[in-house]
C-alpha cells in the first residue's frame, strides 16, 4: 500500500482533506491548544531562565536588572519558537520544536565576563559575539544540513538516547532543591515532593483518558506546587515583586561590541548548538512520524541561527532547540506544531509581563524534577525505539552504539574528565550529546561507508527493516488521543 502524502505546511493543510492532514499540521480545540502550549512552557521554563540568571549574577546585575534580563530571554525564546514552528520562507523546521537559551554558551560567556576589565562591558561584548556567530551559522546552515545522510537509525537512535540520558541528571538536580550549597539540598522533603509529583503524573497517565491524560504533566506540576505550600517550599515573592508590564527595550545594556576572542569562542558554541539541533530535529522527526530531511534540517538551523542573531537586539542570548520538550511530545503524542507555537506566544507574553513570567517560577524546583524524570526518560525511551530499527544483530552496529554511548556518557559520570584540555575544547567535549553524536557519525562512516563496496551485503541487510518501518510510520500516523 502506498504511503499517504504528507502535508508540509499550513497552506497545504488547508487545501487537503482532514483525512490527509498530518498530526503536525493539525489545529486543536482552543482550550486544548492553550493548556498543551502552557505545558510546554512549564517543561522548559527553568532551562530558559537559568543561563541569564547565572550570567547576570556574574556581571553583577541588580535584582531589577536580572528580572529584565530573564524577561528578555523569555521574549526572544518566544520569537525563535515562532520561527521554528510557523516558519517564514525557508526558515523554520515547521515541527513542534521549542527554542530557548542554550546552556552550551554559559561557560564561554562566563569566561568572557572574567576576562573583561569593566564588567559593564561584558554583556555588550557577549551580544556582539552572538550576533556574528548567528549570522555565520545562518549562512552555513545549508551546508551543515547535508550531513543528514550520515545519520541512519544506528546514529540517530544513539543520539536520541544520549539526549534523554544527558537530561536526566538535570531532573535529578532539580529534585534535590534550588540551591546546591544549601543545608537542605537533597533533603527528604524535596525528594518526597519530586516523588509525589512523579506518582501523580504516572497515575494520571495510567488511569485517565483523553485530554486529562495528555496534560498529566501540567496537572502534576499544579498538584506538586499546592502540596509544597505547607512545607514552605513554594515562594510567591517573585509574583508580588514583579511589574505588570515591561518591554525588553533594544540594547538596554549598551550597543554590541565585537571582540575577536569572544566571537571565536561563541562561533564554536554555535557549531556545537547546530550539531545538537540537528540531532534533536532527527529525533523529533521520528517521534512525530515526519522524518526530518535535508531541507527540513536546513530550515530548522536557519531558524536557530537567525533567532540567535536577533536575540541580542532585545538583550537575549544564543537560541537552540530544547530537548526536554521533545520528551513532552513523545509522552503526550500531541504533535501539532501550532500547540508549540501557542507556547511561544506564552513566552512572548511573559517576556512583556514580568508578573506573568513569575507565575511559572512559583513552581518549586523539586516539583519540576519529578516531572522531568518522566519527560527526559521518554526521550531516552524514544532513542531505544529507534535503535530497534538499526540492525543491532550486526556486530558493527553494536560497536557503534556501545562506543558512542560510552563516549557520550563520560561528561555525565565524570564531569572533570576533560579538565586538562583547553577551555575552547572543553566547550565541545563537556557536551555528551555532541561528543556522542560525533563518535556515532565517525564510527558509522568507518564501519558502514568506507569499503562499503566490499561489504555491501553485510552493511545493507540490517538497514532494510529500518527503512520499511520508517516508511510504514511515515505513511500511516496514529491520531492524537
Amino acid at each position: 500500500m502506498a504511503a499517504m502524502p504528507q502535508v508540509r505546511n499550513a497552506q497545504d493543510a488547508g487545501s487537503a482533506s482532514d483525512r490527509e492532514t498530518h498530526p503536525v499540521d493539525e489545529t486543536l480545540p482552543p482550550l486544548k491548544m492553550l493548556t498543551s502550549g502552557l505545558q510546554h512552557v512549564a517543561a522548559m521554563y527553568a532551562g530558559v531562565v537559568a543561563p541569564p540568571l547565572i550570567v547576570g549574577a556574574a556581571v553583577g546585575l541588580s535584582g531589577t536588572e536580572l528580572t529584565f534580563l530573564t524577561g528578555a530571554s523569555l521574549f526572544t525564546a518566544g520569537l525563535a519558537t515562532f520561527l521554528q514552528t510557523l516558519g517564514v520562507w525557508r526558515i523554520g523546521a515547521r515541527l513542534p520544536f521549542v527554542n530557548g537559551v542554550t546552556f552550551a554558551g554559559v561557560a564561554p560567556m562566563l569566561a568572557i565576563v572574567d576576562t573583561t576589565d569593566d564588567k559593564s562591558d561584558a554583556l555588550p561584548v557577549i551580544f556582539g559575539a552572538i550576533i556574528v556567530a548567528g549570522l555565520l551559522g545562518f549562512l552555513a546552515a545549508p551546508w551543515f544540513s547535508r550531513l543528514v545522510r550520515f545519520f541512519p537509525p544506528v546514529v540517530t537512535g544513539t543520539v536520541i538516547t544520549l539526549i534523554g540520558v544527558s537530561l536526566l541528571p538535570v531532573a535529578f538536580g532539580w529534585a534535590q532543591g534550588p540551591n546546591p550549597k544549601a543545608a537542605d539540598y537533597g533533603s527528604t522533603t524535596f525528594l518526597s515532593l519530586a516523588g509525589i509529583t512523579l506518582v501523580v503524573v504516572l497515575l494520571l497517565r495510567r488511569f485517565t483518558r483523553g485530554f486529562l491524560k495528555q496534560i498529566a504533566v501540567l496537572v502534576g506540576l499544579l498538584v506538586g506546587t499546592l502540596i509544597a505550600i505547607p512545607f514552605g517550599v513554594t515562594d510567591f515573592s517573585p509574583v508580588t515583586g514583579a511589574d505588570l508590564v515591561g518591554f525588553p527595550s533594544p540594547f538596554h545594556f549598551g550597543a554590541p561590541r565585537f571582540a575577536l576572542a569572544a566571537i571565536i569562542s561563541l562561533c564554536v558554541v554555535m557549531l556545537v548548538s547546530m550539531t545538537e539541533s540537528t540531532a534533536d530535529m532527527l529525533a523529533l522527526g521520528e517521534i512525530v512520524d515526519r522524518p526530518a530531511d535535508e531541507k527540513t534540517i536546513a530550515a530548522g538551523l536557519r531558524a536557530d541561527t537567525l533567532g540567535s542573531a536577533i536575540s541580542p537586539l532585545f538583550n537575549g542570548f544564543m537560541c537552540s532547540a530544547f530537548a526536554q520538550n521533545i520528551g513532552l511530545v513523545a509522552m503526550t503524542r500531541i504533535r501539532s506544531r501550532f500547540v508549540v507555537a501557542c507556547g511561544g506566544g506564552f513566552l512572548v507574553l511573559m517576556g512583556l509581563s514580568p508578573v506573568a513570567a513569575s507565575l511559572i517560577s512559583v513552581v518549586p524546583r523539586p516539583v519540576l524534577g519529578g516531572a522531568g524524570v518522566v519527560l527526559f526518560g521518554s526521550v531516552a525511551a524514544s532513542g531505544i525505539q529507534t535503535l530497534v530499527k538499526a540492525g543491532l544483530e550486526k556486530d558493527n552496529n553494536v560497536l557503534i552504539v556501545a562506543v558512542s554511548l560510552a563516549v557520550g556518557i563520560i561528561p555525565i559520570t565524570k564531569p572533570d574528565f576533560y579538565h586538562a584540555f583547553p577551555e575552547t575544547a572543553q566547550i565541545i567535549l563537556d557536551s555528551g550529546i555532541s561528543t556522542g553524536c560525533v563518535a556515532a557519525v565517525l564510527l558509522n562512516v568507518v564501519f558502514n561507508h568506507i569499503g562499503r563496496g566490499r561489504d555491501a551485503d553485510e552493511v545493507t541487510a540490517p538497514m532494510e527493516p529500518a527503512e520499511e518501518i520508517s516508511g510504514a510510520r511515515t505513511g500511516k500516523s496514529t491520531p492524537n488521543r
